[in-house]
C-alpha cells in the first residue's frame, strides 16, 4: 500500500518530495489566501435541500454551516484561480451569478466565470431554495430569497477574505488511501462496467490533499474524498453540515484552535467531494446506519476518519506544486450533444436527450434516503400551483432517446432543471480539477479523468472530478449503469450517452487549456420559467405570554453538573427567522473568569444544539442543550440566548438576549 501511495504521489508531483521545515529551497512561487464565512440560512420553517422530503424543514441549528475559500495567484503570470467549498447540498446557477455580481462589483474583472469554482460538500441537512430551477425548489415550496441571500453573502465574504490574505506561499500535493468511510450503494450498476477492476472493493478510496503554505506557515488545506455527505438521515431537521463539515471542524476547531466568532485568520480545512455519486458512508446500506445505528455518531465518525487520513496524508511525504494557474469555462447544452462514436462502447455516433426525471428518481435512493412519496398526491394538494408545471407528457421521442428509462417528467424541455450547464477545468500546477455539475459516479469519473488526462498529456491521478460545482443538473452515470436504472440512473438527465458527451466535451476544454487557447463561452442558459414561486409562508409577527419577556428563562439548567452530561435551558423567544444571525450566534455558552462571562461554545460548536419551536399561533420557545466535552474545565458557567422579534404592529424587528443563573461543572 505505501509504495503504491509513493508512487501516485511521485506521478502527481513532477517533481521532487518534500519534507521538513527546510523543504522549500525555490522562492515561493504562488500567493496564496484563505477565507471563511458562514452560510447558513433560516433556521426554521425553510425546506431542506438534498432529500427532496417535503415535511422536512428546519428547526433550529446542530452546526453552522461554512464556505471555504482558497485563491491562488501564479506569480510568473499573475493568472489565477478562485476556489470555494462550502457546506451546501449543491451549487445552483442562481449562487454563481449571485456570487459573481458581488464579486465584480467589489474586484473588476479579477474573477470570472472561467477562474471562480464554487463547489459543495452535498450536505442533505441545510435550507435550501436557492435554485432558479423549479424542480430543485419544489419539496421547499419555491425559491427562498433569503436563503439564496445568505448563500451568496456568505461565499462572497469568504473569497474576499481570501483575496485580502494572498501572501506569498507555496503548495504542495499528497496522496493517500481511505477504504473504511463509503460503500458503493448502486453494485448491481457498478458491476456492469467492463472497467469495474480499477475499483477492486467498488469504491473510490483515493484521498488527494492540497497543503498551503504562507511564508512556510501551514495555513490551510483542501481534502478531496468520494463519499456521500449523507450519515444524517431525512429524520433530521437540525442545519448540519454532516461528515464533511465534521471533519472540517475537528481540523479547524479541535485540532488547530479555530475559533469562528473571533476575527482573527486561522487554519481553513475544507473536505470537498469528487465522484461521490454512487459512494455512501452508510456502510449497512441503510440511511443512518453503518458504522452504528445513531446517525449523529455515524457523522462524527466518518468524519473523524476523514480528518485523521487527511491529516496523516497532509503530514506526510509531499510533492511540491509547480507550474502554471490556468483555468477554462464554457457553456454546453447537454440536450443536444452529438457524440462521436470514438467515445461510445459500440463504435457508432449518439446524442444526449432533454432532461427527464425517472421512475427511479422519484423513489430516490433506498440506502441514503427515499424521496418523494406518493408524487401524484401533491398534485391535489395546496402546493398544487408548485406541481402545475410538471404536469406535462414526455414526448415519444424523448421516450425513445431515454430509453430503457421509464420517463416521468420532462423537466428540461420545461426548464424545471437545466439543460445548459456549465463545464470548468480548473489547474493548480501539475493538479487539474474537472468541475462537474452534478453527482458522478465513480466509473464515470474515471472514464472523464481519463479522457482529460490524455488530452493534457498528464497522468491519470493528476485530474480529480470536482462535484457538485457552478450548478447542479442531478447524476451522471455510465451507459451501462444507465442501462440498470437504478436511482443514479434513473437521475440521469441526459440519458444513455451522458459519460460519453460529457467526456467529448470536457475533452475540448482540457485541449484548449493544453494548446493555450481561447474558448467560446458557448449557449446563454437564460433565465428559466417559473423562478419566483414561493409558497412557504415568512414571519408575520411573534407574541410571548403576557407575563413574560422576550429572552425569559421557561425551564433552567440544574444548579450543577459533571463532564459528559447535557445542560438544557428553554427560553421565551422570537422567529429566527428575523435575523439569521450569520457569523454570529444564537447562543453561547460561558464561563465565569475572574468575575467575568467568557463564550466558550456557541451555536456553530459540536457540543451544543439550538432548537426552535412554534407555541400556538405566534408564541416561540427556544431550546438550547449543551453536552459538556470531556475536557471541559471545572468552573461556573451559564447558557445565554440571542433572539430577534418582530412587531405585530410596526413591522420592527428588535433583538434581545436571555441569560440562566450559573450552574457548576465538575
Amino acid at each position: 500500500m505505501r509504495t503504491a501511495v509513493m508512487t501516485v504521489v511521485a506521478a502527481l508531483a513532477g517533481a521532487a518530495l518534500v519534507s521538513g521545515p527546510f523543504a522549500w529551497a525555490e522562492p515561493e512561487p504562488y500567493l496564496v489566501g484563505r477565507g471563511i464565512s458562514d452560510v447558513t440560512g433560516p433556521a426554521a420553517e425553510n425546506g431542506m435541500m438534498g432529500y427532496s422530503k417535503f415535511d422536512q424543514k428546519t428547526t433550529g441549528i446542530a452546526q453552522r454551516l461554512r464556505s471555504r475559500a482558497y485563491v491562488v495567484v501564479d506569480r510568473s503570470t499573475n493568472k489565477r484561480v478562485a476556489y470555494v467549498n462550502a457546506d451546501l447540498a449543491m451549487i445552483f446557477r442562481a449562487v454563481q451569478e449571485g456570487v459573481l455580481g458581488k464579486l465584480q462589483a467589489k474586484y473588476g474583472s479579477t474573477y470570472t466565470r472561467e477562474n471562480l469554482l464554487l463547489s459543495a460538500t452535498h450536505t442533505h441537512s441545510g435550507p435550501g431554495g436557492q435554485s432558479h430551477n423549479l424542480a430543485y425548489n419544489l419539496s421547499i415550496l419555491g425559491m427562498q430569497p433569503q436563503a439564496l441571500a445568505a448563500v451568496v453573502d456568505g461565499i462572497t465574504e469568504s473569497v474576499v477574505e481570501a483575496h485580502e490574505d494572498l501572501k506569498p506561499g507555496s503548495i504542495s500535493l499528497g496522496v493517500g488511501e481511505l477504504t473504511n468511510a463509503s460503500v458503493n450503494r448502486s453494485r448491481v450498476a457498478f458491476d456492469r462496467n467492463p472497467d469495474k477492476g480499477f475499483f477492486p472493493a467498488g469504491i473510490d478510496p483515493q484521498m488527494t490533499v492540497l497543503k498551503f503554505k504562507q511564508s512556510g506557515n501551514d495555513v490551510g488545506a483542501i481534502s478531496w474524498f468520494a463519499t456521500h455527505n449523507t450519515s444524517i438521515t431525512n429524520a433530521n431537521t437540525l442545519i448540519s453540515p454532516d461528515n464533511k463539515g465534521y471533519a472540517a471542524y475537528q481540523w479547524e476547531h479541535d485540532d488547530k484552535g479555530v475559533r469562528y466568532l473571533d476575527d482573527t485568520a486561522g487554519f481553513v480545512a475544507a473536505f470537498p467531494n469528487t465522484n461521490a455519486g454512487d459512494m455512501s458512508p452508510n456502510l449497512n446500506l441503510k440511511p443512518g446506519s453503518g458504522p452504528t445505528e445513531n446517525e449523529w455518531e455515524n457523522t462524527r465518525i466518518i468524519g473523524e476518519r476523514q480528518n485523521r487520513k487527511a491529516q496523516e496524508i497532509y503530514n506526510g511525504p509531499q510533492a511540491a506544486v509547480s507550474g502554471g494557474v490556468d483555468s477554462r469555462m464554457r457553456f454546453v447544452d447537454m440536450s443536444a450533444v452529438q457524440v462521436e462514436g470514438r467515445f461510445m462502447s459500440d463504435g457508432k455516433p449518439g446524442t444526449t436527450c432533454s432532461g427527464v426525471v425517472g421512475a427511479s428518481t422519484i423513489a430516490g435512493s433506498i440506502e441514503d434516503g427515499p424521496a418523494i412519496p406518493g408524487f401524484s398526491e401533491g398534485m391535489q394538494s395546496p402546493w398544487k400551483k408548485l406541481f402545475e408545471p410538471l404536469q406535462m407528457e414526455v414526448p415519444q421521442w424523448l421516450r425513445d432517446c431515454q430509453f430503457p428509462k421509464a420517463s416521468l417528467v420532462p423537466t428540461g424541455l420545461i426548464g424545471a432543471t437545466p439543460n445548459i450547464v456549465p463545464l470548468q477545468i480548473v489547474r493548480i500546477g501539475q493538479l487539474h480539477l474537472v468541475a462537474m455539475p452534478g453527482e458522478v459516479t465513480i466509473t464515470a469519473g474515471l472514464r472523464i479523468r481519463r479522457t482529460v488526462a490524455a488530452e493534457m498529456g498528464v497522468p491519470v491521478q493528476n485530474v480529480l472530478i470536482q462535484g457538485y460545482a457552478n450548478d447542479y443538473s442531478q447524476y451522471v452515470t455510465t451507459p451501462e449503469e444507465y442501462d440498470s436504472q437504478q436511482y443514479e440512473g434513473g437521475s440521469t438527465l441526459f440519458g444513455r450517452n451522458t459519460t460519453p458527451a460529457y467526456q467529448q466535451e470536457l475533452g475540448k476544454i482540457a485541449a484548449s487549456m493544453k494548446a493555450g487557447s481561447t474558448l467560446p463561452p458557448g449557449p446563454n442558459p437564460g433565465k428559466p420559467p417559473f423562478t419566483d414561486i414561493n409558497l412557504q409562508t415568512g414571519v408575520v409577527l411573534d407574541d410571548k405570554p403576557a407575563d413574560k419577556k422576550y429572552g425569559d428563562v421557561l425551564s433552567a439548567p440544574k444548579s450543577s453538573y459533571t463532564r459528559g452530561e447535557t445542560v438544557t435551558a428553554v427560553f421565551v423567544t422570537g422567529h429566527p427567522k428575523n435575523n439569521l444571525h450569520r457569523n454570529g450566534t444564537f447562543l453561547e455558552v460561558q464561563r465565569q473568569v475572574n468575575g467575568q462571562w467568557v463564550r466558550v461554545a456557541d451555536d456553530g460548536d459540536w457540543s451544543t444544539r439550538y432548537k426552535w419551536e412554534r407555541v400556538g399561533i405566534a408564541f416561540s420557545n427556544a431550546t438550547i442543550t449543551w453536552q459538556i466535552p470531556a475536557d471541559t474545565p471545572a468552573g461556573t458557567y451559564r447558557i445565554v440566548h440571542h433572539g430577534d422579534e418582530k412587531s405585530g404592529w410596526t413591522g420592527k424587528i428588535t433583538g434581545f438576549t436571555g441569560a440562566t443563573a450559573g450552574f457548576t461543572v465538575s
